[in-house]
């Protein structure tokens, strides 16, 4: 008789598509006659991914406008309550399908759920968030940034900020305590990270992390695209002149488009948008084309420049082919980044709160103008080339599978 297939949960929490984005790519490769895959998520992108409707199972994310109001006040992303509901949506998940193994993306909730089920569980996660990467935390566009300015919020948030993150871990601190679990400590990037397996979406070269625990592994950049149609318009854009490529994602600021467009507009660049069904153009310039979804591996292929909210999956995306970003940001995940991304020299960072159609043509102008930032981007390029995050995972999950049989093993050996 053939032994069972192990079952693999991927879940992620879909407040944003990258979350979500990052769990396809990751299911589509582990899939294999090896593994039986699940996949959940909240059903608010499954449209773009249909190859997974198969295996999905809905399972409730907060709206994403509730996650962004809270992120723009800088107060914790969830309420006790709300965590607690999503462990016991999580567990009934659990003891529906019976996994091997989970693995997920921003789903904080399984840091209680999984333990409860003594199911190993991996995190999905920037590497700018471990605990063990030597990072600055630029303060983010809160209420108090906005009022004092950018300088002086900084100073103020470097001396609480060690209390700001102690304030967002505590309702996942307190939920797990609620259940019986130990406390990850007053630090919000235990909670983000904690895991019995933590996988960086990274590369050491972009974001170094120091002494990291054997647990703790980088994927490589997760690459994702939605595969909606291509637009009727795109086989009619003209040719000779820089394709400038703009999306501001489902977490970016979609009202700064018109801006955008506006300061695009006086650039010799033919401009190609994508609104992830945020906001309607009324008034769109003769040198742009706007639809609501692009391929964005195909997007990026055909751009000089990338104008993001700043997320690691699209910058990922164009600096896999050696294109330069310019990241619109607001929250600090967009800011830590696009902070990798600068230093690496292959683009800029805008505040979203602070930015102007000056300030972003002069951007766009000095990145089209100047090659060091495309040798940057081309080596970056060259560097994420020899990364596959696929095959990494497929190795972790051999491991962890190996690892987990010998503990079966052993445990009825002692019982």
């Amino acid at each position: 008789m053939e032994a069972p297939k192990p079952v693999i949960l991927f879940v992620a929490e879909s407040v944003t598509l990258a979350h979500f984005g990052r769990i396809a790519m990751l299911a589509k490769a582990l899939a294999s006659s090896a593994y039986e895959i699940a996949v959940a998520s909240d059903p608010r992108y499954i449209g773009l991914e249909p190859s997974l409707e198969p295996v999905f199972h809905p399972i409730r994310s907060i709206p994403s406008a509730e996650f962004a109001h809270a992120l723009a006040r800088g107060k914790p992303l969830y309420s006790v309550e709300t965590l607690t509901q999503y462990v016991e949506d999580d567990l009934a998940l659990l003891d529906s399908l019976k996994p091997d193994l989970v693995i997920g993306d921003f789903r904080l909730s399984l840091a209680v759920s999984a333990p409860l089920r003594k199911i190993p569980y991996a995190a999905v996660v920037n590497a700018y968030w471990s605990p063990f990467a030597s990072t600055r935390y630029p303060v983010p566009d809160l209420p108090m940034t906005r009022m004092v300015g950018v300088r002086l919020a900084q100073k103020l948030f470097d001396t609480v900020r060690p209390m700001a993150f102690a304030q967002h871990a505590r309702p996942l601190n307190r939920v797990r305590h609620n259940y019986g679990l130990p406390p990850l400590g007053p630090d919000l990037r235990n909670a983000y990270t904690w895991g019995d397996y933590t996988l960086y979406a990274d590369i050491p070269e972009m974001v170094p992390t120091c002494n990291l625990p054997a647990n703790h592994h980088y994927l490589g950049p997760v690459l994702w695209s939605t595969h909606t149609r291509l637009p009727e318009w795109w086989d009619r854009l003209p040719d000779g002149k820089p394709v400038i490529f703009i999306t501001l994602g489902s977490s970016g600021q979609a009202s700064l488009l018109p801006m955008a467009l506006d300061a695009l507009s006086r650039l010799p660049a033919t401009v190609i948008v994508a609104t992830a069904g945020k906001i309607a153009i009324t008034d769109t310039p003769a040198n742009a084309y706007v639809t609501d979804y692009l391929p964005m591996d195909i997007a990026t292929r055909r751009s000089r420049l990338v104008i993001s909210n700043g997320g690691s999956l699209t910058t990922y995306q164009a600096l896999a082919i050696g294109v330069p970003v310019i990241g619109l940001c607001s929250n600090m995940d967009q800011l830590l980044n696009m902070g990798a991304v600068e230093r690496a020299g292959a683009g800029l960072t805008l505040r979203g709160a602070e930015i102007s159609a000056a300030d972003l043509f002069s951007a766009a102008d000095a990145i089209l103008g100047d090659s060091r930032f495309y040798q940057a981007a081309s080596g970056l390029s060259r560097l994420l080339q020899q990364y596959d995050a696929g095959q990494r995972l497929r190795e972790i999950v051999t491991e962890i599978l190996a690892k987990k049989g010998k503990q079966s093993s052993l445990d009825q050996l002692v019982g």
